[in-house]
C-alpha cells in the first residue's frame, strides 16, 4: 500500500477521495444506528453535504472517457447530487420512509458500488492499494475487506434492521 499515486493525483481527486472517505464510515454508522436521535440528525446533514461534495468534485474528475471528457459514473454524481437533496426533502416533508430508501440507495450506489469500481486495475485506489511489496499489498487487501465488511455491516447485521422498524412510522 502506497500513498504516492494519490498524493501525485489532481486536486479534484485529492478532494474526492478526502470526502468520500468519511462519507464511507460516517454513512455506515448512520445506516447501522439508531434513527432519529440528534447525533442521527447532525451527523446525517454532514454526511448529505459530503455526498454532495463528493458528487459535485466527481464531475472535475476525467480519467475514464467515454463520451468526450465524461463517463457513465458521471451519470451517477448527478443522481447522488439529486439524491441528497430529495433525501432532505424528504426527511423534512416527514416522509421517512422516502428518506430511508432515498439514504440506503445513495449509499449503496455511490459509495459502496462505485467505490468497488475504483479497485479495478488501472485505476488510482488500485494502484494505492494493492501497490508496494506483498505485505503491504496484503496488508491493503486487508483494509478493503475491512472498509467493505464496515460498509455492508448495516445491511448484513438484524438488529439495525429490527432497530429502524418501530422508529418513525
Amino acid at each position: 500500500m502506497t500513498l504516492e499515486p494519490l498524493l501525485n493525483a489532481s486536486f479534484a481527486i485529492q478532494f474526492h477521495v478526502a470526502t468520500v472517505v468519511p462519507a464511507a464510515f460516517i454513512g455506515a454508522s448512520l445506516l447501522a444506528r439508531r434513527k432519529g436521535t440528534y447525533l442521527h440528525r447532525l451527523f446525517g446533514k454532514l454526511w448529505l453535504a459530503l455526498m454532495a461534495l463528493t458528487s459535485v468534485s466527481s464531475l472535475f474528475v476525467h480519467e475514464l472517457r467515454i463520451w468526450g471528457d465524461w463517463s457513465p459514473i458521471h451519470l451517477l454524481s448527478f443522481y447522488v447530487i439529486v439524491g441528497c437533496f430529495s433525501a432532505y426533502a424528504a426527511v423534512r416533508r416527514g416522509r421517512i420512509v422516502a428518506h430511508r430508501r432515498i439514504v440506503t440507495g445513495l449509499y449503496v450506489g455511490g459509495i459502496v458500488i462505485a467505490g468497488a469500481f475504483t479497485f479495478m486495475p488501472g485505476r488510482l485506489m488500485n494502484a494505492v492499494i494493492f501497490s508496494g511489496s506483498l505485505w503491504s499489498s496484503l496488508a491493503g487487501a486487508g483494509a478493503v475487506l475491512a472498509a467493505a465488511l464496515v460498509a455492508c455491516w448495516p445491511f448484513l447485521s438484524r438488529r439495525s434492521v429490527a432497530r429502524t422498524e418501530g422508529v418513525h412510522r
